[in-house]
């Protein structure tokens, strides 16, 4: 039996990702968020999960370590790799991709200070809105940038808004509408499609069911 490695994102998407897993009919054996492990068999013997950081997600399944992967379309937009199918939008962890600001400031003349993690996203952001903008990578805390004046704004992911709120923020443009999306490497749809399509097929039918 051919062996098949889905690629999961650890945190608030992989717990709205396994309910959809396990309407799919594939259960890892243990529980993912007790355990220090990184591979779990499921109960399809032939299927299992890998757990990982929503930036690696694509890189694994890029490059065909994993067969298919679970990301948020904001780590795929920064990614911008090739090497995988996107065929299913899941619809889970909703949020949008955003710029934001200190409450009330004015917009920046001339050149723009921009703290993110999205550096490639925000690039191609700014370019389009014809914006001079010096990208400085962060891994966390963006909401601190404008209030040290590392940064003019921030570009990041808003849900409720309540964290840009109690840091004095507002957001401003929209860049993009987030969810997570089910991605299959391209070589895994050929060598294993039948595996893999019938996962594909799996997820659709629990959409469908959900």
């Amino acid at each position: 039996m051919t062996q098949i490695t889905i690629a999961l994102t650890k945190g608030r998407i992989l717990k709205e990702t396994l309910p959809l897993l396990a309407s799919a009919g594939i259960v890892p054996v243990e529980d993912v968020f007790s355990s220090r492990k990184l591979v779990f068999a499921t109960n399809c013997h032939n299927v299992r999960v890998i757990i990982l950081r929503g930036s690696d997600v694509a890189t694994y399944v890029q490059f065909g370590a994993a067969d298919l992967g679970v990301a948020g379309k904001d780590m795929l937009l920064e990614h911008q790799g090739d090497g995988y199918y996107e065929p299913l939008d899941l619809g889970i962890a909703r949020c949008k991709l955003m710029t934001a600001a200190p409450v009330g400031a004015k917009p920046q003349s001339g050149r723009l200070r921009v703290a993110t993690k999205y550096i490639n996203v925000a690039r191609q952001f700014y370019a389009q809105q014809g914006r001079q903008a010096d990208l400085i990578k962060l891994y966390g805390a963006m909401e601190l940038a404008p209030i040290l004046d590392l940064a003019h704004e921030i570009v990041d992911i808003v849900d409720t808004g309540n964290t840009l709120k109690a840091n004095g923020l507002e957001p401003r443009d929209e860049i993009a509408d987030i969810s997570s999306r089910l991605i299959v490497n391209k070589a895994a749809m050929k060598t294993k499609f039948n595996e893999v399509q019938g996962i594909v097929d799996a997820f659709k039918k629990a959409l469908e069911n959900n």
